[in-house]
């Protein structure tokens, strides 16, 4: 088992690994940025290296920076929690190179599934049902048309690398495809360094559904069962639960063992996640894998009674899964809601000072946050301040006590999304399962009319 271990990342999910780091006995390195001096997961960790400025490029992106602050602790592994450089075969090829383990999938699996369309090849190879779509990058404004016309519209622009919504445009029309794919050219560039795009038939108003995996590296790879992630705003997550609500056992087992055959085929190690997309006649569609741990994870762990993030560090340390595909069992349902540092209405960023924080506790909730009363929320990273989580015994328990620790969380000095997810748990349409990534249009402000062309006055007296 590793001695240290550095965390390359920040935030709730920093002091989530170092949760996990203590309960199996290890020491933990955290890295931060000026912006994040008197962040708690500094507090807590064992040691601390500050690797620059607040500008994420030149601190946590800052791949020499992370090796170098691992060198001198002596840390001999790397746990890269979500975001940043979580799906960086770089730096994992990097750490191989220092003899430094990287707890993930290998670099070359990496890589395989970071390219999107080369993740979709293999998955079709490994019979995985697949959304239509280009081959590979588009790279001229021609190129896209020829595959829109093929595919026809509407179609959706998709950044080869990375995720979140970044890079990503729905196209209705021909007349709207040359300048959305400038854009989303534009913004793949800007958030991950690599400008390609490929395109994909786009399925109107879908329910996201996710697996999630565990392999080791005695050829073991189980899933967890599904999550639900329909509820999204410009395809960022905002609600998850699990299990879905539509899935039944039989449809759970038959994509679990279809997700499972295709990690195996590509030699998958580590926490992953391969993401579906659900059309109205329930047809599933593979549309990524992410090699890394989920901002959602924990509601899988409700359920499942299974640490992920444990099972994660000891797989990397050569050891095999602790359970086998027989020993997971679907306990009760169990939703999270991320608590975001925005308008509520607008979805502004709304950085700045808390003054006064106090979370939820009670049956069946779980909060992972890094925030705290007089702590300051830089504007320089995600919004995410904190995870609230409950389980019951049912959906409708899960959702029942959702809203009563929403209603007893107080967060002042700054504005957090808390009504919004008390507006979205009140739908009866939410309430009752009936979602899908359209579901959150009805909160949206309608879009301004265009308006009225200019007319010249009229010389005739009114009557």
């Amino acid at each position: 088992m590793f001695k240290k271990i550095l965390i390359a990342n920040r935030g709730e999910i920093a002091l989530r690994v170092i949760c996990a780091c203590r309960e199996l006995g290890i020491r933990t390195v955290a890295v931060w940025s000026e912006a994040d001096e008197h962040s708690l997961h500094v507090r807590f960790a064992d040691e601390d290296v500050c690797i620059g400025p607040a500008r994420s490029s030149e601190s946590y992106l800052h791949v020499p920076a992370i090796i170098s602050a691992a060198e001198i602790t002596g840390a001999d592994a790397i746990h890269p929690g979500y975001g940043f450089l979580s799906e960086s075969a770089y730096l994992a090829e990097v750490c191989e190179a220092c003899h430094i383990k990287f707890i993930g999938p290998s670099p070359s699996v990496i890589r395989l599934m970071g390219e999107k369309s080369r993740a979709r090849r293999a998955m079709r190879k490994a019979g995985v049902s697949v959304l239509p779509g280009s081959d590979g990058p588009v790279d001229t404004e021609a190129e896209a048309q020829k595959v829109a016309r093929d595919l026809a519209y509407p179609v959706i622009i998709k950044a080869s690398n990375g995720g979140g919504g970044r890079g990503m445009r729905i196209v209705r029309s021909a007349d709207e495809l040359a300048p959305a794919l400038r854009t989303a050219q534009r913004e793949a560039q800007a958030a991950f360094g690599i400008g390609d795009v490929y395109l994909e038939k786009y399925v109107e108003a879908p329910r996201h559904i996710e697996v999630q995996i565990l392999g080791d590296h005695f050829g073991t790879v189980v899933h967890l069962g599904e999550r639900e992630c329909s509820v999204q705003r410009r395809h960022q997550k905002l609600i998850e639960e699990a299990p879905s609500p539509v899935m039944t056992d039989k449809q759970r087992k038959k994509l679990g063992a279809m997700v499972v055959d295709a990690a195996r085929a590509v030699g998958y190690t580590s926490a992953g996640t391969f993401e579906f997309l659900m059309d109205a006649q329930q047809h599933l569609y593979f549309i990524e894998a992410n090699t890394r741990l989920q901002v959602e994870h924990g509601v899988t762990e409700m359920v499942t009674g299974i640490d992920i993030v444990k099972e994660q560090i000891k797989v990397a340390a050569g050891e095999k899964l602790s359970f086998s595909q027989h020993d997971v069992q679907i306990s009760g349902h169990a939703l999270e809601c991320r608590i975001n540092a925005e308008h509520p209405e607008t979805f502004a960023p709304s950085p700045g000072r808390i003054d006064a924080f106090s979370l939820p506790g009670g049956p069946g909730v779980r909060v992972d946050t890094f925030a705290h009363a007089e702590c300051t929320v830089p504007p320089n990273y995600d919004s995410l301040i904190a995870k609230i989580m409950t389980h019951g015994r049912t959906r409708d328990e899960a959702i029942v006590r959702m809203r009563r620790a929403l209603e007893m969380t107080v967060i002042e000095g700054i504005q957090t999304s808390v009504p919004m997810h008390l507006k979205i748990l009140a739908e009866p349409d939410f309430q009752q399962g009936r979602i899908s990534t359209a579901f959150m249009d009805r909160f949206l402000p309608a879009p301004k009319p265009a308006p009225a062309p200019a007319t010249t006055p009229s010389t005739t007296p009114a009557a």
